[in-house]
């Protein structure tokens, strides 16, 4: 997530460090960022890839901002898709997750259009794309989702 910007969707297997270096790797110039996290040890060893540095909050003492240094941002998207899947969808099946990550996404990052235009940059997004069974079969194996 940018600070004040746009955020980026995705799903990973696990938080191991492996991962989510990879993640951060795949999704983030270092050369051109700074890595705000919580204290998880995961953070530590890409965290010192970041020109603008590793600033950590440490929420296991109570610790939520510190300056500049907070995920307040993330964990706000984060709460809006918990409370999107546990209180509209309910049951979101691991095969069909990125396909909701997406709607989030792109509802989150138009949040400052009003309801026309937003439906507007939808309608424009979808020009010249159909979605197929085999398609979609397609983009559940990439994603590592197929049932």
């Amino acid at each position: 997530m940018e600070r004040g910007g746009r955020v980026r969707t995705g799903i990973v297997a696990d938080v191991t460090a492996r991962t989510l270096r990879d993640a951060l790797r795949e999704n983030v110039d270092p050369a051109k960022s700074t890595l705000y996290t919580d204290e998880l040890t995961s953070y530590r060893r890409v965290g010192k890839e970041f020109v603008g540095g590793h600033h950590t909050t440490k929420h296991s003492k109570h610790e939520y901002a510190r300056g500049d240094a907070h995920s307040n941002t993330v964990e706000g998207f984060f709460s809006i898709v918990k409370r999107g899947l546990n209180g509209i969808y309910h049951a979101v099946s691991k095969e069909h997750l990125h396909r909701y990550l997406c709607e989030f996404e792109f509802r989150y990052n138009h949040r400052h259009m009003d309801d026309g235009d937003r439906t507007c940059a939808a309608i424009k997004a979808s020009e010249g794309k159909r979605l197929t069974y085999e398609n979609s079969k397609a983009s559940q194996e990439a994603y590592g989702t197929d049932a």
